[in-house]
């Protein structure tokens, strides 16, 4: 299936290529970018993911799309959206989350490429609702989901990808459905 490009002021959210596999590795391996996760990942870890993620857009057309700044960086992490793992209580549902190189924080790249995501969520596919959720404690990812417009529906879960007492554990839930996003745009 096509993989949709999507375009933005600054930014373009593409499908993935081998040229991106090292950057990405790098980007999982710094413990900063992977803070509020459970811990950086390896090399063969990241190719799993990367994997996993390209083939998943293969299937659909859509998914987490690589970024880049266009005629400056290759890549710059991800941004897009993914279907909820069954094991997750939120499941069955799409979500939206981003994982960029700390070198490339604090310039608004994450909510840029997220708008761009969610447009194509809602009138390209047509979904109802989108979620994002992160560790409770993960301020900077929160603060990019109510700068994208969503909504914290007061609403928590413990990962059950996580051992009790983690202190990652406890997630917190945002929410956007398509009329939210319609009434934002007007």
């Amino acid at each position: 299936m096509p993989i949709a490009t999507l375009n933005t002021g600054r930014l373009r959210l593409r499908a993935w290529q081998d040229s991106d596999l090292a950057a990405f590795a790098a980007l999982n391996a710094d413990p900063q970018v992977m803070r509020y996760f459970p811990a950086p990942l390896s090399a063969a870890a990241s190719e799993t993911q990367a994997a996993a993620i390209r083939q998943f857009m293969q299937q659909h057309g859509w998914g987490l799309w690589a970024v880049e700044l266009p005629g400056h960086v290759p890549f710059i992490g991800f941004v897009g959206l993914a279907q909820v793992g069954d094991d997750l209580p939120l499941a069955p549902c799409v979500e939206i989350g981003w994982r960029l190189a700390a070198a490339h924080w604090g310039h608004g790249y994450a909510s840029e490429a997220a708008r761009a995501a969610l447009n194509h969520a809602f009138s390209q596919l047509q979904l109802p609702e989108v979620v994002s959720f992160t560790a409770a404690v993960n301020h900077p990812s929160r603060r990019v989901m109510e700068r994208i417009g969503m909504r914290c529906a007061d609403e928590y879960f413990e990962h059950p990808r996580l051992p009790p007492g983690h202190r990652l554990r406890r997630h917190v839930v945002y929410r956007l459905n398509r009329q939210q996003w319609r009434e934002q745009a007007d």
